[in-house]
């Protein structure tokens, strides 16, 4: 009995001494704005609560960073973007003109083929040059990475040019390999809009296409999301070359798909007829506007920076 009566004295006097440390944890809740549940919590409260986070939040790229232009690593940067530009255009246009010589697409690897093509270079592309440049292949997404800090200015120029240099060098060796003549009948690959579409069509569907594509960017390289899905083995040029393929199947029938100013330039440099012409503002103003909204949705809503 005494053994007992010591028992439950001991736990009455345990007992009292967790109770205030309790209700001091749910105090701290409370002022935070915060629960045990991340993904039920209003817009801003999970970014504000800074204590015991799994991840690293990295710095805000400087808008210009002149020591980069000293450092070896950002010309092999800048190269890796070019090769992988050239070698995305090289395999994707010339799918893309195997498909439109054929008399009938049964005989071809069609639509389907050209959008697996596109989004299975990025997928090969993006594994290989990720940890090199980062692995943008598309002044788009350099550009939504750039407006969410991600890089600085210098850098993000840096990546255009070389891309763009990247993609005409790649179309110019698909008219090698198939003849200026051939070439130029099949329209090498140059985006335009499809009869039956105003140009409003096929801006609004640039917009939206490279929304998701660089939506999925953001989300398949986001710190925070990697931390907390750690136990998730996801390789994130994965879905972004899904992405990638899953908008071409959307919008060939409408722009042949730009959602990359480098792929429809180069293209339209080495077609060079006024129908590569006419309509290539919409594949600049359509992807810059669509990378322009994915950097804000994901940095404002989903991130919450501005809460922070």
């Amino acid at each position: 009995m005494d053994g007992g009566h010591n028992i439950i004295t001991d736990v009455d006097e345990i007992e009292p001494a967790r109770i205030p440390q309790q209700m001091e944890g749910k105090e701290e809740d409370v002022r935070l704005g915060a629960n045990k549940f991340a993904e039920r919590q209003p817009i801003g409260t999970a970014a504000q609560t800074q204590d015991g986070k799994d991840y690293v939040e990295p710095p805000p790229a400087p808008l210009f960073e002149p020591g980069e232009l000293k450092s070896w690593s950002f010309y092999r940067a800048g190269i890796a973007e070019f090769i992988a530009t050239f070698l995305f255009l090289y395999i994707s246009v010339l799918t893309v003109m195997g498909v439109v010589k054929s008399n009938t697409k049964c005989s071809t690897v069609g639509i389907q083929g050209i959008a697996w093509a596109f989004g299975g270079m990025i997928f090969v592309l993006v594994y290989c040059t990720a940890g090199i440049s980062g692995g943008h292949i598309n002044p788009a997404v350099t550009l939504g990475l750039f407006l969410a800090r991600k890089l600085s200015l210098t850098r993000a120029l840096f990546y255009m040019v070389m891309q763009c240099l990247g993609a005409i060098c790649g179309a110019g060796v698909v008219k090698g390999f198939m003849g200026a003549g051939q070439y130029g009948r099949l329209a090498g690959g140059a985006n335009v809009v499809a009869h039956g579409y105003t140009k409003g069509d096929g801006l609004g569907a640039e917009i939206i296409g490279t929304f998701v594509l660089v939506y999925t960017v953001f989300s398949a390289t986001d710190a925070k999301r990697s931390a907390r899905d750690s136990h998730v083995p996801i390789l994130a040029p994965l879905p972004i070359g899904f992405a990638v393929f899953l908008v071409h199947l959307a919008t060939i029938p409408i722009t042949g798909t730009g959602i990359n100013p480098a792929r429809s330039l180069g293209a339209a440099i080495i077609y060079n007829k006024d129908r590569g012409w006419d309509d290539h503002w919409i594949f600049w103003v359509g992807p810059f506007v669509g990378a322009g909204l994915a950097a804000l949705y994901h940095q404002v809503v989903i991130r919450a920076i501005p809460f922070k």
